[in-house]
């Protein structure tokens, strides 16, 4: 889509990328204060966090774990539902791919939510055969 800017920020408005996050229901929905400064740290402290605007607004958001020399994982990739369709998405998965490669970053994976392999797949990644992911259960 033309004139969306994508941006590695390491600030951004917590406020718009919470908003981001709990259209994925990937976020609590209630008013804790502390969320936002929980965003603000997670934007500061991502290896690479991109931003998708278009006029001034934050349509999209990913970011990319890493060490920073050897491997790198993608994540929280999403953009705004009304955006939806016109290659943001694409763009900022290139974007963090070209940070990655600018950082000589050879292995980059991710973990797909079901129904989004193809986007992946057109992006250059391929799935993982004979690999289960995993997630720490955390006990109660």
């Amino acid at each position: 889509m033309d004139n969306v800017i994508y941006s590695v920020v390491k600030k951004s408005d917590p406020k718009r990328i919470l908003e981001l996050y709990r259209a994925e229901n990937w976020w609590e929905h209630d008013e804790n204060p502390a969320y936002l400064k929980t965003v603000e740290n997670i934007i500061a402290n991502t290896f690479c966090f991109v931003i998708a605007e278009q006029e001034g607004k934050i349509v999209g958001m990913g970011r990319a774990i890493s060490d920073g020399c050897s491997d790198a994982y993608i994540q929280d990739v999403t953009v705004d539902k009304a955006m939806r369709g016109h290659g943001i998405g694409k763009g900022i998965v290139r974007a963090l791919v070209d940070y990655l490669k600018e950082h000589e970053i050879q292995w980059i994976g991710l973990i797909s939510e079901p129904g989004y392999e193809r986007f992946y797949q057109s992006l250059g990644f391929d799935v993982m055969p004979n690999y289960t992911p995993f997630l720490f259960k955390q006990s109660t």
